[in-house]
């Protein structure tokens, strides 16, 4: 189980980044730019902004405990990850990676 403090703990690891307020969710940004995945403390689940390529091959790893957001967020890549029961390996992959399309829009713009 990756606890909610674990999963802050790795998020803010990255250079830059930074917690907001996201409606009922903890939000997790680089600073001056977009999110990159929330928290939600009342099922211990994270919503991560992947690409939709990323987003296949993570749902692959583990179809029980990644999938689509189920709405049109989803279709676009955003992914929930069941933290009770994922991999720390695989969240801390998918986190970096899209950690990494933030960094690197930022510095195409």
């Amino acid at each position: 189980m990756i606890s909610g403090a674990t999963f802050s703990k790795i998020a803010l690891g990255f250079p830059g980044t930074e917690t907001t307020a996201h409606f009922n969710r903890t939000g997790f940004k680089v600073a001056g730019r977009r999110m990159f995945a929330t928290y939600l403390p009342d099922d211990n689940t994270a919503n991560i902004f992947l690409t939709p390529a990323e987003q296949s091959v993570f749902c692959q790893m583990d179809k029980e405990n990644v999938y689509p957001v189920p709405n049109k967020w989803g279709q676009k890549g955003a992914t929930t990850f069941n933290l009770n029961k994922v991999e720390k390996e695989i969240l801390q992959e998918a986190l970096l990676s899209a950690y990494k399309a933030v960094v690197s829009s930022k510095q195409k713009g």
